[in-house]
């Protein structure tokens, strides 16, 4: 932190304060501006590659030259590899509509996460949702990875829910964004015996990801959150909040198949923090279950009986390509990890 003297001004912290914003702001928008002219060089370097093959022999043989030649005349300027060439020429037949690249959403993402949607997508209409949802929320490459290689597209709004029975006009589009299954937890490093407190202790461990895994907008609140309710002690799994609804989110994690007893205390959370935490300006609190397996048909008769907003979704380790699941943290190198400093800062 900055010292200041005595013989500074009194608004001289203030002012300080508000310049250092001005700088990082004007740092992010240089960035920005960079990043967009670069993502348009490339796409314009791989258009170029494009109509010159259509006519003329431009094959392996002079994509290498090509490669060499502009090391050569740009040699501080990274990415004029051969293989980066290849993935330009890709980029630009996979983004050949008429609107210029960069107004797309992918215009608006860094080159890697360009690469990563070239890579592990070959259809266009998913390359599209997944680079608006990147830009939109600002995933990492890693998380952007993760998404794809878990089917997102297919999981989001899926979960059992009552969300629109419980709160009208507002539960269908809520559900899009809370109620997904199964949440693919393969990040957490444990097996499927693992119990609730194992998985609690993991979630927090790589809560930057668990985050970005329940959907885009969620913080975190707390950990075993303590509500006293008149002197009985009652402890939520999970607290989290959804910003873009401006409401709390209750999250209850049980290792094994979901049994309706299960919403019972869920239901009572819910109401609690309603009760105790919930200002007049936000909206209600939802609750989400996480199990470890469960019957959709038994989901929804429980929910039926559920007087608050409940959605119940399952968990999987296994939704990720083995040799992608060999990459995980072992669950010992987990323990071992919060064994040593549990204050340690959340994994980002």
């Amino acid at each position: 932190m900055t010292q200041l003297g005595p013989d500074l001004p009194g608004d001289y912290a203030a002012a300080l304060t508000t310049l250092k914003s001005l700088v990082r702001e004007a740092q992010q928008r240089a960035q920005r501006v960079v990043n967009t002219a670069m993502i348009e060089l490339y796409w314009n370097i791989g258009q170029t590659i494009l109509e010159r093959q259509v006519t003329e022999p431009w094959g392996s043989r002079v994509l290498d030259r090509l490669a060499r030649d502009l090391r050569t005349e740009f040699p501080h300027m990274k990415g004029f590899s051969r293989s980066n060439l290849y993935n330009m020429r890709a980029f630009a037949a996979a983004w050949n509509g008429p609107e210029p690249i960069v107004r797309t959403p992918s215009g608006q993402l860094s080159w890697s996460h360009n690469v990563a949607l070239l890579s592990k997508l070959d259809d266009h209409e998913l390359r599209s949702w997944y680079a608006s949802r990147a830009a939109q929320h600002g995933w990492s490459v890693a998380v952007l990875e993760h998404q794809i290689l878990t089917r997102l597209h297919t999981r989001s709004g899926a979960a059992p829910n009552n969300l629109e029975a419980r709160l009208p006009g507002e539960g269908t589009d809520l559900a899009r964004e809370v109620a997904k299954d199964p949440l693919v937890l393969d990040f957490l490093g444990l097996t499927e015996d693992a119990q609730e407190h194992a998985i609690e202790e993991a979630m927090t461990l790589r809560m930057a990801q668990t985050l970005a895994e329940f959907g885009p907008g969620f913080a975190f609140v707390g950990r075993q959150y303590h509500l006293d309710v008149d002197g009985d002690d009652f402890f939520v799994d999970l607290l989290l909040y959804h910003v873009p609804s401006d409401r709390y989110v209750v999250v209850e994690l049980k290792a094994g198949k979901f049994k309706p007893e299960h919403l019972g205390q869920l239901n009572f959370y819910v109401a609690a923090v309603n009760d105790i935490l919930r200002l007049p300006r936000q909206a209600p609190t939802v609750g989400i279950l996480v199990c470890g397996s469960k019957n959709d048909r038994t989901v929804r008769y429980a929910l039926d009986g559920s007087a608050q907003p409940l959605t119940v979704t399952s968990y999987t380790y296994e939704a990720l390509p083995v040799d992608e699941q060999a990459t995980l943290p072992s669950p010992a190198a987990i323990t071992a990890a919060l064994e040593h400093d549990p204050a340690s800062p959340l994994d980002a």
